[in-house]
């Protein structure tokens, strides 16, 4: 499980899909400082400590929407992996694509897993258990 203290960094400009997430990681007993950031340019921007406060130390883990505003997930992706400082990041996929060529091209970039949105809360919520069961393993 993760550390207590370890950090989340979601990227979803989804206001719903926000607070399903907040509400799957309370469902799962999880009470990990979770950081919102609705760009990829903004959840950048807290990563490198560029026009946002630097989330220092990183996130343990970054869940990513693909479909964003600004900056695709794929052009976040792009960047992260490209940067000295970040390309190491856990970043889990969580988006309501489920286009082949979404999930290749996230995997191109090294993502750590690629997760469908589900419909109900009931799924979402098991989603969230399955990501959280990956640091179980580590």
């Amino acid at each position: 499980m993760l550390d207590q203290d370890a950090e989340i960094l979601l990227v979803e400009d989804d206001r719903v899909d926000i607070m399903t997430v907040q509400r799957a990681l309370k469902k799962n007993a999880v009470s990990n400082p979770l950081h919102i950031a609705r760009t990829g340019l903004e959840a950048l921007g807290m990563l490198r400590g560029e026009g946002y406060p630097k989330l220092d130390p990183p996130p343990v883990l970054i869940l990513l929407d693909l479909n964003l505003p600004k900056m695709s997930g794929i052009e976040f992706l792009r960047e992260v992996r490209t940067d000295r400082a970040l390309k190491s990041l856990r970043i889990i996929v969580l988006t309501s694509s489920n286009e082949p060529r979404d999930r290749d091209a996230a995997f191109q970039y090294d993502v750590d897993d690629y997760i469908v949105k589900p419909h109900s809360f009931d799924e979402f919520t098991r989603a969230m258990a399955t990501i959280l069961a990956l640091w179980d393993a580590d």
